[in-house]
């Protein structure tokens, strides 16, 4: 059978838990150092999908793989047409370009939403993730140093970023909103 990436479902939950369990407990693409518990992964889960972000599986043969999302690059209303894109793989996964098919859903998703530009804030400056941007187009737009302290040592942030749709070269219906986190 062939990956099948598709929107996910609170059905998803405990497979996306255990993959983000090991992100946060062995890698750095999350700076976070507690594991989050089912009910607060449910939590964000339904913050996303309530307000029109696309959240995205990776499934083969009936096993999740991984898991992206896209959310709010920044909190303040003028941000609302830019996402930051979020990935995780379980560890079979890795190597095998399930994260770049991800990522290329993604970007559609967030595109067809109305979206206008997306952010890859890269944990660690991963290589594999700094490579899987920049081939789906992302730019470099910058490396914060020393950012993030986790496994005993300073991380790095890569920032990478993507223009989405017309990006930057028409202004938006202000009457408009991508994600619904702005609406009254």
């Amino acid at each position: 059978m062939s990956l099948l990436i598709r929107a996910a479902s609170e059905n998803d939950l405990d497979a996306i838990v255990e993959i983000y369990r090991h992100s946060v407990e062995h890698g750095t693409a999350t700076y976070e150092l507690t594991v989050p518990d089912h009910a607060e992964m449910t939590r964000r889960f339904t913050a996303l999908t309530s307000q029109n972000y696309p959240y995205l599986i990776a499934e083969e043969d009936g096993e999740i793989l991984g898991y992206a999302y896209a959310g709010p690059f920044r909190p303040r209303p003028a941000y609302r047409w830019s996402v930051e894109d979020s990935i995780y793989l379980s560890p079979s996964a890795q190597g095998k370009g399930v994260g770049y098919k991800l990522l290329v859903d993604l970007i559609k998703a967030s595109k067809d939403r109305g979206f206008r530009q997306m952010i890859a804030v890269i944990g660690g400056a991963s290589a594999a993730s700094i490579a899987v941007h920049a081939k789906a187009g992302f730019e470099h737009s910058g490396v914060m140093k020393a950012t993030g302290y986790k496994h005993g040592r300073w991380l790095d942030t890569t920032i990478m970023q993507l223009a989405l749709g017309e990006g930057q070269e028409t202004d938006p219906d202000l009457n408009t909103y991508p994600g619904n986190l702005y609406k009254d």
